[in-house]
């Protein structure tokens, strides 16, 4: 519900002073932690972990424990102690190719050089395919390493690819990347990322109507900390789920959208699958309600469904003319021209805690003459 008392497990700045651990106590628990297991080990007989691996002789079956359907059934099979072959572990002894010599990332990294190193603006033109899987991520690392959380400036590094992306587009894309795809994309666009900007839309020859088709795959946004996305098309279930700050736009998404929200701000231009908001304790969603039944498709449990009010709409606008501005969206489009009339079917969905933390800062703000109120 983001109101822990204690401040452990909330993103509530004011809550999370109330916090009084220290990082020495958790030291401490694993070093306790770790001394109980070497005392167990020793009683067994062991010094490491690696001689426990695979020591299923070493287990017994404590029959009085077990239900009654359990009593009689041969436990055997799951006991079995292969014999090793000469030479041969039973653990991992040897590393594994992973294959990540070779993924696209590399390349990123290469052709991005004076970016990285100088900060000098690069536009890159690429094609990708399904297999080129968390493209982004290692690039993002190599930005953190040399420039730290803050990044590089927007659109220093310029990624425009063509094709279809595989798993985790964009994941982890920190501050001053901006990945343009015309194509689509798998599973977990974006997830966790921190700063960076997304942009997906049809290819220029699709024939098919970008506001009507999924363009994007399930969980896309999962954890995302910060940052932009604009898709033209829609995206598959459980979209921007545990988002804690991106802003961005959809033209659509499926069921089980922003579910347990923390943050940011979401504009969704088309209809929503069903249990939308499920467990939303932050963040704002602008849902474009075009057939008026939105509230049947939307778990109300933890937030309100309120009309937009003037500054929702100065909001809706300005994501709206960037969605336009980076995909060229029809829809948003139409939306905008006409704004005057469609702003009224939009839904500001507003979870209740956060409104009222919101709504609480706003009077304080206006008591003291602050200009500065709460923004989760």
């Amino acid at each position: 519900l983001n109101n822990c008392s204690v401040g452990i497990a909330t993103q509530d700045d004011l809550l999370q002073r109330r916090f009084r651990g220290m990082a020495d106590y958790l030291v401490n628990f694993f070093t306790f932690l770790a001394r109980d297991l070497r005392e167990t080990m020793a009683s067994l007989g062991f010094k490491t972990v690696e001689e426990m691996v695979g020591r299923s002789d070493m287990l017994e079956i404590n029959a009085g424990i077990l239900p009654w359907k359990a009593k009689k059934l041969d436990y055997s099979a799951m006991l079995y102690r292969p014999v090793a072959v000469a030479g041969s572990t039973v653990f991992c002894s040897k590393k594994q190719d992973h294959g990540i010599d070779s993924v696209m990332d590399r390349e990123l990294i290469r052709l991005a050089k004076s970016a990285i190193e100088k900060k000098e603006p690069v536009n890159l033109e690429l094609r990708i395919r399904n297999t080129d899987r968390t493209t982004g991520a290692m690039l993002s690392g190599e930005i953190c390493k040399r420039h730290g959380e803050d990044g590089l400036l927007a659109d220093t590094i310029r990624c425009n690819f063509t094709g279809v992306a595989g798993q985790s587009f964009g994941a982890w894309l920190v501050s001053g990347i901006t990945f343009k795809l015309n194509g689509m994309a798998n599973d977990y666009v974006g997830k966790g990322i921190f700063g960076g900007r997304i942009i997906i839309c049809p290819p220029a020859d699709a024939a098919y109507k970008p506001e009507q088709s999924v363009i994007i795959g399930n969980t896309t946004f999962y954890g995302a900390v910060n940052g932009e996305a604009y898709i033209r098309g829609m995206a598959g279930e459980r979209f921007c789920i545990r988002n804690s700050g991106l802003y961005g736009v959809v033209e659509g998404v499926g069921d089980h959208g922003c579910e347990y929200m923390t943050g940011g701000r979401v504009v969704i231009l088309g209809k929503t699958g069903r249990n939308f908001a499920a467990g939303m304790s932050g963040g704002i969603a602008y849902v474009y309600d075009e057939d008026g039944r939105f509230r049947s498709r939307c778990n109300t449990d933890m937030v309100d469904l309120d009309p937009v009010d003037e500054e929702d709409a100065e909001l809706i606008k300005r994501l709206l003319g960037k969605h336009i501005k980076y995909t060229g969206s029809a829809k948003a489009s139409t939306v905008l021209d006409n704004m005057g009339a469609e702003i009224f079917k939009f839904v500001k969905v507003y979870p209740k805690e956060y409104k009222a933390i919101f709504e609480n800062q706003k009077l304080l703000a206006k008591k003291l003459n602050l200009s500065e109120v709460y923004d989760g």
